[in-house]
């Protein structure tokens, strides 16, 4: 008996001390993108910083500077980021719920379209941004732009989508569909008004994970959508994202304090739009058991 206890407080401080290992990577990590990004947290270097960076925050920046300003990366960034999901979403999430609602579990087609998600998960970004260019940019011809970029995405985050989707339809039990058919509901209104609801934390989680992966996204999206510093008017022009910006301000030696300035807003980026996301997730979930 001792001897297990003892074995029991072992494994409960290994346990403690990974998470707090991990933990601790995290905030150094932030720590020093957030150090190095405010200027060695210098007030006054901040807002001399800024005022630099910003130089063209408004306005298209000027053929001779390449260090460029940071607007029209944000913007690029969004709308590369809007195109994937908006392609990605709707497609994985669909994928899912025929997967676990309509097909046989054992069906050849399903154990094929499992296997080529699962595939599709483990190949290297600069794959997906080759085979992108080669499709969208070079045969479709629709060039460096923010609709090749955002298609390059969608393939790209589209595993991770169907993946956490189908976990979370999965995990609804089974006696709520067994209830609802019940009482007399047809299936696509039992998946629409009982499996989706249920689900929808898992399915949001999965759109955040994807989000995050498309926001710091480089190779796939230098090859396919450019790295053009003008303001895009449309969805068939080049655009710089954060993460391309980043990378070339970095490599090229343009700019290592503007380097870690992106970085920083790309934290500050990630973290908004999990909040705004986790908000909207709770507004959903109460708005649903209110209906209920």
């Amino acid at each position: 008996m001792p001897t297990a206890r003892a074995g029991d407080k072992i494994l409960t401080a290994l346990f403690w001390f990974t998470a707090l290992a991990i933990a601790g990577i995290l905030v150094a990590i932030v720590g020093y993108i957030v150090w190095r990004g405010l200027g060695a947290g210098m007030i006054n270097d901040f807002k001399r910083y800024f005022a630099r960076y910003g130089q063209v925050i408004y306005e298209n920046p000027s053929p001779g500077n390449k260090e460029g300003g940071i607007s029209t990366t944000i913007i690029g960034t969004l709308y590369l980021t809007a195109v994937a999901l908006l392609m990605a979403v709707p497609l994985g999430v669909g994928a899912a719920i025929y997967l676990e609602e309509y097909s046989r579990k054992a069906s050849r087609f399903a154990a094929l379209v499992n296997l080529t998600m699962e595939t599709l998960a483990g190949i290297p970004s600069i794959i997906f941004g080759l085979f992108g260019f080669v499709l969208f940019v070079v045969f479709l011809q629709l060039g460096w732009s923010i609709l090749s970029g955002g298609l390059t995405l969608a393939l790209m985050v589209l595993p991770t989508i169907t993946r956490i989707a189908q976990e979370a339809v999965r995990s609804v039990p089974a006696e709520y569909r067994e209830n609802s058919l019940a009482l007399g509901a047809g299936r696509w209104q039992t998946i629409r008004r009982v499996v989706l609801p249920s689900a929808w934390p898992g399915i949001v989680t999965g759109i955040i994970l994807s989000v995050g992966r498309a926001v710091g996204e480089t190779a796939a999206v230098i090859l396919t959508a450019g790295s053009s510093l003008n303001m895009p008017g449309s969805l068939s022009d080049p655009v710089r994202s954060m993460s391309v910006h980043l990378y070339i301000l970095a490599m090229e030696g343009l700019s290592l304090e503007k380097a870690f300035g992106t970085a920083l807003l790309v934290v500050v980026l990630i973290i908004i739009i999990n909040f705004l996301a986790n908000l909207s997730l709770r507004q959903l979930t109460k708005s649903i058991r209110q209906d209920g």
